[in-house]
């Protein structure tokens, strides 16, 4: 396969969304992820962000990469510069999906790594998406079918993007030249607490849901006994931080500069996922 664009995550909430984008666009996709298995009609390779020796089959013959950590991940230097480093040496064009606000401070692990690939010599473009509208669906699911969502947000107010935006700006930097070398804060729309999120989802499942703020010790609490590991649960709680302060509130008109239209809404999110929130 000559040409083609690998996609790290291939089986996840923005790889899988990403992989149609790009077969839709007439790509050539390689579909990259532990089991190696065809995702949605593109080529499946085996890749373990763990195992620098999966790098290189999964790099052959690929001109641009997507790259991303797994979650649950607490390392992103020790895992993403070995993969951005092998990319670097094949001049494959490298699209990193980031994270917002961590050009704020040059010493957060996931700037330094967004430094190495702007200092890497091989093209690339940094995506850094606010929180996902998916985790409503995904990582707070539990909560939503007890009524309640509980976490260390406080009043704080998210920009919260939908993961097909995400996909679809990756796309675009995946497949032009224009975007290269700049890098992209990706929101939602608007700006919302977690109670008007609350307020939001209730309407689309049709029961009431309430938001409680809770304590970091507490939130910790919560993950630990569904069996999420205490140290990564620490982690989740501590880039809540952020929401309280207010940081994560901006809004950016970066998705329409990618995509060519205006990021979708969480309403819309939930009236498209209304099944899954159910």
């Amino acid at each position: 396969m000559d040409d083609a664009i690998l996609v790290i995550g291939a089986t996840g909430n923005v790889g899988r969304p990403l992989v149609k984008a790009l077969t839709a666009r007439g790509a050539k996709v390689k579909a990259a992820s532990r089991t190696g298995k065809a995702v949605d009609g593109a080529e499946g390779v085996v890749f373990d962000i763990a195992d620098p020796a999966t790098f290189g089959p999964a790099l052959d013959g690929v001109k641009s990469a997507f790259v991303m950590l797994p979650t649950g991940s607490m390392d992103p230097k020790g895992q993403l510069l070995p993969l951005i480093e092998a990319a670097s040496a094949r001049k494959v064009k490298v699209v990193l999906q980031s994270v917002f606000g961590v050009d704020a401070d040059d010493s957060i692990p996931y700037r330094q790594v967004e430094i190495a690939l702007e200092r890497s010599g091989t093209p690339y473009v940094i995506l850094r998406p606010n929180w996902f509208a998916d985790n409503f669906h995904t990582f707070w699911k539990p909560g939503l079918d007890h009524g309640v969502i509980a976490l260390p947000a406080g009043a704080g107010k998210s920009s919260f993007i939908d993961t097909r935006d995400i996909a679809e700006s990756a796309a675009a930097a995946l497949t032009s030249d224009r975007f290269d070398g700049r890098s992209f804060n990706l929101t939602g729309p608007e700006a919302l607490g977690y109670g008007d999120a609350a307020a939001i989802l209730a309407t689309v499942i049709g029961k009431p849901v309430a938001y409680t703020p809770i304590d970091d010790d507490t939130f910790v609490g919560i993950l630990a006994g569904a069996g999420v590991p205490q140290d990564y649960a620490r982690f989740l709680a501590t880039i809540f931080g952020p929401v309280r302060e207010g940081w994560t509130s901006a809004v950016t008109a970066d998705v329409e500069t990618l995509t060519g239209h205006a990021p979708r809404s969480l309403a819309t999110y939930a009236s498209d996922n209304a099944d899954r929130l159910k």
